[in-house]
């Protein structure tokens, strides 16, 4: 006996096959619109690549120049002549007739000291040197009378030997009482303390109505504030390099070998009046590993005062065929510096460069760069050896969105 299926699994295995026919005819549509839109894709992949290989940037082209440069150190003024005021006789201190921390002339008055003894030892040496005196005249008398009777035998040569010294010996005595008024005078006329130079006074180290000797003598200080120094210290390396870049030709100094020195004062503005090294110690100073170097400038408006902290600024060296590239261009790898170049075909290029002292805000290139190199300055972060670059102008570059984000 034969079994058949039944009739509505008959008709669902009918209805299969006629879908398998026709399923590609369906599903074409979908197909072509699948691949039109990878190929969109892939057209806009590749225009965004080609788009992502040419960075913008900015460059600045390579030209050596004598380029001034100035060397700036910490410095500390000093005065020019300082003097100690110091009382040369002992006696009492009568008054101080100065203001302290004020500008004096040279001859002006500052202590007095009590005039009274000195009046009366200077009155004392002239009775001694009047007493001399008349002693003196009455010898030299006696002398003119005795030589004219010893020489006609009246009287002996004894006598005429006698009036000879008394002469003598009172003529030394009227020298050395003249003497006498002489120091006399001068002990009177140090009671008068005065200044022997234009300069600023320092406070009283002795009050009203002390006793002065050998031991307090010391009454105050005067200093000369112009000219007036300008020290600094320069350290053996930096002295060792600016002698190697010197050999080098890497440095040239002024021609007549006379540098100048700029003051800059503690808030940071340029004191008026510029001074010249005129003494460089050439001792070396092993406590402090440096050299001391002077600097000599006018003062006219006592603004530095001894002992100010300034800093100098020396100027007159010169960088011949300099080259200067902005700080920020300059990378560093672990082989050292580098900066990226445009080479051959606006390809960028990575160059290893020695880098010199900074000036401002440039860096001196000492080896690597020659001129008319185009060196990247905004845009190198992105950069890899051989991309391409499109140089844009400075202003663009700053103009774009892009030129303040971080």
């Amino acid at each position: 006996m034969t079994l058949h299926p039944p009739l509505w699994l008959d008709q669902r295995r009918t209805v299969r096959r006629h879908c398998l026919r026709l399923w590609p005819v369906a599903l074409l549509p979908a197909l072509v619109m699948i691949f039109a839109v990878w190929g969109c894709e892939k057209h806009k992949a590749d225009n965004s690549a080609n788009k992502q290989e040419r960075v913008e940037v900015t460059v600045v082209t390579v030209k050596p120049a004598d380029t001034p440069v100035s060397f700036e150190y910490v410095a500390q003024v000093q005065s020019s002549r300082q003097v100690n005021i110091q009382a040369r006789v002992s006696g009492f201190l009568e008054e101080r007739v100065y203001t302290e921390g004020t500008l004096v002339k040279a001859g002006q008055a500052l202590f007095l000291m009590d005039r009274k003894p000195f009046q009366a030892q200077l009155d004392q040496a002239e009775a001694a040197f009047e007493r001399s005196t008349a002693a003196f005249d009455v010898a030299r008398k006696n002398l003119a009378r005795v030589k004219p009777l010893a020489a006609a035998a009246a009287l002996s040569q004894r006598e005429l030997d006698d009036a000879t010294g008394q002469f003598h010996t009172s003529g030394a005595a009227v020298a050395q009482a003249k003497a006498v008024v002489e120091q006399a005078k001068l002990n009177l006329s140090y009671t008068v303390i005065k200044s022997p130079v234009d300069g600023i006074t320092s406070y009283a180290l002795q009050q009203d109505g002390s006793y002065l000797n050998s031991q307090n003598s010391q009454l105050t200080t005067v200093a000369v504030t112009s000219p007036i120094y300008v020290n600094f210290s320069l350290s053996e390396n930096d002295r060792l390099k600016i002698r190697n870049e010197t050999e080098k030709g890497l440095l040239r100094g002024p021609k007549d070998n006379k540098y100048r020195a700029e003051i800059v004062l503690a808030d940071g503005s340029i004191f008026s009046h510029t001074g010249q090294v005129t003494f460089a110690n050439p001792m070396f100073n092993p406590q402090t590993g440096t050299f001391l170097v002077r600097i000599t400038v006018n003062n006219p408006e006592n603004w530095l005062r001894p002992n100010e902290f300034v800093r100098v600024r020396i100027q007159g060296a010169t960088r011949p065929n300099a080259v200067l590239i902005p700080q920020r261009a300059v990378q560093q790898a672990s082989r050292g510096h580098f900066v990226w170049v445009v080479g051959k075909g606006g390809k960028a290029e990575p160059r290893p460069v020695a880098l010199g002292d900074a000036h401002a805000n440039d860096w001196f290139i000492n080896d690597g760069l020659k001129a008319g190199d185009r060196v990247v300055v905004d845009g190198a972060l992105t950069l890899s050896p051989g991309a391409q670059v499109r140089v844009v102008s400075a202003t663009k570059k700053t103009d774009s969105p892009e030129a303040g984000a971080p």
